[in-house]
């Protein structure tokens, strides 16, 4: 199969790699990375074995031509850069799949290029680009999978095959918009107060937002959870998550917000990508992981102060 990667950052190249790795033909498109890549390839260091991959490279999509699958891996401040990037890589039976963070990404691929083609993917996985094509990778990595506004294809499930046998666990489900809120549960919290959390623990909760926020340190994952003022905050906006999900009738289990907490215990002091981006003072993902799912919480009749005040704060202190 041949695949093209839009969006060569931490979780575009560690997908890419393995994908390759097991020997499907994969070609990056890079921009910054393109000299380092193209000449070194990209390593990924995890604790179930480091592995180096050489991609094909391009540096724009014209070079790299149609293929048979398109992952995307962009952060979604960068979807006004769809057309551009990704129609050259489309053909009449081109799939793509976002594996985007939040809500509406492939609502606008489908504006584009038709719902038929729009696959999502949601990824639990811990990693981080530590330097040009260099990932390392924590723990976790597997994939749900889903048709926007279809019921899973025969193509869905060869994609996930394809993907398993590179050695990644991939699950198909019948309802992408249901997994989209179970992975918002993990998501909101946590990206959100890893950067929220350095205006301070009353600015949070309060949302007394004062002109100039004074900034401490942002919290990683295990210093959210070993204060317990803090780990209640994440508890409550994950029930408010979960709360909006099952107002819309998408039956996600209460459950599921204990056994993530329980989950991310164990990812020790892990930066979420949202505070990596705040720390490197580029533009937040708000839209999609924030502000939607707050408009849809409104829309469906569900109160979420913890959410409301989260994405006052965050829009005050995004870079942009």
């Amino acid at each position: 199969m041949k695949i093209g990667v839009v969006g060569c950052g931490a979780l575009g190249s560690y997908y890419g790699a393995k994908l390759g790795y097991a020997g499907q033909e994969v070609h990056f498109l890079l921009r910054s990375d393109y000299d380092v890549v193209k000449r070194k390839g990209v390593l990924i260091r995890s604790p179930e074995g480091d592995l180096r991959f050489q991609p094909k490279c391009a540096k724009t999509p014209e070079a790299i031509g149609v293929c048979d699958l398109v992952i995307i891996g962009l952060k979604a401040t960068a979807n006004n850069d769809f057309e551009s990037l990704v129609k050259p890589l489309v053909g009449p039976a081109t799939a793509i799949l976002t594996l985007q963070n939040g809500l509406g990404n492939e609502a606008q691929l489908a504006n584009l290029f038709g719902e038929e083609k729009i696959l999502g993917g949601l990824c639990f996985v811990c990693l981080n680009r530590t330097e040009p094509g260099v990932v390392q990778h924590m723990a976790h990595g597997n994939i749900v999978m889903g048709e926007y506004h279809r019921w899973p294809e025969p193509r869905t499930h060869d994609i996930a095959s394809m993907f398993r046998n590179a050695g990644i666990t991939c699950k198909v489900t019948d309802n992408l918009e249901a997994a989209h809120w179970e992975k918002l549960v993990w998501n909101i919290p946590f990206n959100g107060l890893g950067v929220a959390g350095a205006a301070g623990y009353e600015a949070v909760v309060n949302g007394t937002i004062p002109e100039t926020p004074g900034l401490g340190a942002c919290p990683t994952t295990d210093v959210l959870l070993a204060d317990p003022r803090w780990e209640q905050l994440v508890r409550e906006l994950m029930l408010e998550v979960i709360t909006t999900a099952n107002a819309k009738g998408l039956k996600v289990p209460i459950e599921s917000a204990e056994k993530q907490i329980t989950r991310t215990r164990n990812m020790g002091a892990y930066k979420a990508s949202t505070l990596i981006d705040f720390e490197r003072r580029q533009p937040l993902e708000l839209e999609s992981l924030f502000l939607e799912p707050l408009r849809q919480a409104g829309t469906a009749g569900v109160s979420t102060p913890r959410l409301a005040n989260l994405c006052k704060l965050l829009v005050r202190l995004d870079p942009k």
